[in-house]
């Protein structure tokens, strides 16, 4: 871009090797990040999460290191919890009301898994990217992932539909993501991930 004088063009510039430094920086650290994971004890449980849309490297060492072990919690709704990707909720008498969510747990693993679910936005489809990445893995998994993306595109549309705001529905799909991804944990070959 050319701009008509100096000024603009010397401050347009700036911006450019600012994003331009930002995004090799960011590689560089997820690159780092990734040699890291494959010595972890937890590197296996790492790669079949990858299983999942939505769910590449970074979300899924995120999440997993937020924790350890996803199965943990035997069912998933307690993970979902400590997440704090559940409604609060105040009850007196008959009266129960939901509010916003109680923000609980790991904040970095929220946000990950958060912006994994906004890929549930588009229709089911197989990519490129995730069928080499299924390839590696025991046949339970894509299965599994198969029926996420069934189902939370077509949650996602439904809540859009019943006119819900769409920050919350992505929120409402990462918390049903949370629990694909506890199914996933369980089908993971080897020693207790503990």
């Amino acid at each position: 871009m050319v701009c008509p004088t100096p000024a603009p063009q010397i401050v347009f510039q700036e911006y450019v090797q600012t994003v331009t430094e930002q995004t090799e920086r960011l590689g560089r650290l997820e690159r780092e990040l990734h040699e890291q994971v494959t010595t972890w004890r937890l590197a296996p449980v790492v790669e079949a999460l990858q299983a999942l849309r939505g769910v590449q490297g970074t979300v899924a060492v995120t999440t997993v290191a937020a924790r350890g072990d996803l199965t943990r919690f035997e069912p998933p709704r307690q993970r979902m919890h400590y997440l704090g990707l559940t409604p609060s909720e105040y009850s007196s008498g008959g009266r129960r009301q939901q509010g916003s969510l109680t923000t609980t747990g790991h904040t970095h693993a929220r946000r990950a898994l958060v912006a994994g679910a906004g890929a549930y936005r588009y229709p089911a489809t197989v990519s490129r990217p995730l069928q080499l990445r299924l390839e590696q893995l025991p046949q339970a998994m894509p299965a599994i992932s198969w029926k996420a993306q069934v189902r939370l595109c077509k949650r996602y549309r439904q809540l859009l539909a019943k006119g819900k705001n769409a920050n919350q529905v992505v929120v409402a799909i990462a918390r049903e993501l949370v629990g694909f991804m506890w199914a996933i944990a369980k089908q993971v070959p080897g020693p207790p991930q503990a």
